[in-house]
């Protein structure tokens, strides 16, 4: 087995700090219902995005926001890439998604900007992506369905220790209901969304310690007109 086998037995090293990383209107939608992405964060608040993916080991983002947003999740600041190799470390993190079905064209941005990258998915779907995604990314069964858990423990292995978690919210509900998260960087910006179809940050779930969990407040920051709220999921 490789040295990045989840399925390995090995000697698990401890798993990274996971930080959800995301920005919503105040009625708490990361996007409205058009074609077009709603712009949540301002200039300020994307510079202070781009530190936080610089200052990480790994970025996280799931299937569903590659295929609707197709970003290329970069550190896009030449003077924080530069700092980053000083330091004996890629330009770039590494970058990371989970998908149940497979289904992630080769030709999406996220294969074709930046550094290494790794596909966890379910061991029905990793025969199909191995195939399509050839030379671009290395693809981890990690069950029947996406395991979290050992997605976490597969980092560790490879060396990451701050796993930056960008969405989308069914991402971040997943980490949240698991009892995985370390901390939120929640951006609220002063718009309404309002609208019923439009995605949000957090779907229903059962969450560890139900609606009277207190998470522990680590910081309030205003960024331009969007302000930052840190909470510790874990803490009370």
């Amino acid at each position: 087995m490789t040295p990045h086998d989840p399925k390995s037995g090995a000697t698990m090293a401890e798993r990274p700090f996971v930080l959800l990383s995301v920005a919503t209107s105040i009625d708490g939608y990361i996007d409205d219902a058009s074609a077009e992405r709603l712009l949540l964060s301002n200039a300020a608040d994307f510079d202070r995005v781009d530190r936080v993916r610089a200052e990480s080991d790994a970025i996280l983002v799931g299937g569903n926001t590659l295929r609707s947003d197709n970003p290329r999740l970069l550190v896009n600041s030449e003077q924080r890439r530069a700092a980053r190799v000083a330091a004996g470390k890629p330009a770039y993190p590494l970058k990371v998604t989970v998908t149940a079905n497979g289904d992630l064209p080769r030709g999406l941005n996220f294969w074709h900007f930046g550094g290494e990258k790794v596909v966890y998915t379910t061991d029905a779907a990793a025969s199909k992506l191995r195939d399509t995604l050839d030379g671009l990314a290395e693809v981890v069964a990690t069950g029947e369905a996406v395991d979290f858990g050992t997605v976490l423990d597969d980092l560790a292995a490879r060396g990451v220790r701050r796993l930056m978690v960008e969405g989308g919210g069914r991402i971040h509900t997943q980490f949240l209901a698991q009892g995985l998260a370390d901390e939120i960087q929640l951006a609220v910006a002063p718009l309404l969304v309002g609208e019923a179809g439009a995605p949000r940050f957090v779907y229903p779930a059962a969450f560890p310690g139900g609606s009277a969990h207190r998470m522990a407040l680590l910081g309030v920051e205003t960024v331009g007109d969007v302000v930052l709220l840190r909470y510790a999921p874990k803490g009370s």
